[in-house]
């Protein structure tokens, strides 16, 4: 017969209660008496999944360099998911926005959520910090071995962009990219460079920059883009004839370069974004972008949160082109306008993880 939680009570010197206030976080104790009787429970095998608690108060977890909702509104839409999702189920939702100088889990304990949601990027130590605390926990547009997670289907999503600029007749297709350490930017950038292979063209390491760490979107892919043309100049080359931006705010950045530097939006050079925000279908000319349903990525989160055994840990949301005049103007040649169209290999991520539920994108 398995450890009970009365064998743990027993070894702790405490009462049940205690023990289950303990392993389901709830307030009413100090954190050391909290931690000893989580070591006792855990060295003693005592499955404390079987005490998981009624989730009433959700923390949403940023990171800094993501709380500019007006300049990258990304996750604004996915915590109005977030927030959907919790009205509907009774759970009372609180934002809180960290960085690497902040005690984000003292920050926590203040909050005392019964599960956190932990969106985008945020540094390792901080997330072993969050599996650490042993409540429920999500990631949203963040991956992590073992841990429940809902992404977009990023690097088959990145597949499309390429095939569509290839289909267009672009060659000389340049990526601006952002840190590698956020999960989705990597998996952009490893779409974008199998889409080469997959197409049987040769991969131009040139072609691919990354902006400045420090820098938003906006001035780092500006000045990205203006490398890119500066660097083709100075080599005698070909300027790039496309450019796939891993966010809408950079391939927007990006569009604004060109045009000053005298090139024709598309006619010189095809610009994709990612993302869909707003201001995507407002540029001149109107923006080619992958549009990602971002409500559904926060209200899933949830979901998945309140799932007790569910069916895989991973849940992949698809993507959807979106052809605007950045490619499709000036009389080019029209492309396809889904995966369903196309023959794109699924991403790495899939093939490895075959068996696992993941949508395709479409």
């Amino acid at each position: 017969m398995g450890t009970t939680i009365r064998d743990v009570a027993q070894a702790a010197n405490v009462s049940i209660g205690t023990v289950s206030r303990a392993l389901k976080n709830q307030p009413g104790l100090s954190e050391a008496t909290r931690a000893r009787i989580v070591e006792i429970a855990q060295s003693m095998g005592y499955d404390s999944a079987q005490l998981r608690p009624r989730i009433r108060r959700l923390t949403f977890l940023l990171h800094r360099q993501h709380n500019n909702f007006a300049a990258s509104p990304f996750f604004s839409h996915v915590l109005h998911g977030v927030e959907d999702a919790c009205r509907e189920h009774g759970i009372v939702p609180a934002l809180l926005t960290a960085g690497p100088a902040d005690d984000t889990i003292q920050q926590l304990r203040l909050h005392a959520p019964d599960a956190v949601a932990v969106a985008g990027f945020v540094e390792p130590e901080t997330l072993a910090a969050l599996v650490a605390l042993q409540r429920p926990l999500v990631l949203i547009d963040l991956w992590s071995e073992g841990l429940r997670s809902v992404n977009i289907d990023n690097a088959a999503g990145a597949a499309l962009a390429m095939h569509h600029l290839f289909a267009m007749g672009r060659r000389r297709v340049a990526f601006i990219g952002g840190s590698l350490a956020h999960y989705s930017i990597a998996q952009r950038a490893l779409g974008y460079r199998r889409a080469f292979f997959e197409a049987g063209l040769l991969f131009d390491p040139s072609l691919e920059t990354t902006i400045e760490g420090g820098l938003d979107p906006d001035t780092g892919a500006a000045l990205a883009m203006q490398r890119l043309l500066d660097g083709a100049r100075q080599r005698g080359e070909a300027a790039p004839d496309a450019v796939f931006a891993y966010n809408d705010a950079a391939a927007l950045a990006a569009l604004r370069v060109c045009q000053a530097n005298g090139l024709r939006v598309p006619e010189d050079i095809a610009i994709v974004g990612f993302d869909d925000i707003a201001a995507a279908a407002h540029a001149t000319p109107a923006l080619t972008t992958l549009a990602v349903d971002k409500e559904a990525l926060g209200r899933r989160g949830v979901e998945l949160l309140l799932e007790e055994t569910p069916q895989a840990n991973e849940i992949v949301l698809p993507v959807r082109l979106v052809e605007r005049a950045s490619t499709t103007g000036g009389g080019l040649k029209s492309a396809p306008k889904s995966a369903a169209s196309l023959t794109v290999p699924p991403p790495l991520e899939t093939v490895a993880r075959r068996g696992k539920t993941q949508p395709e994108a479409s």
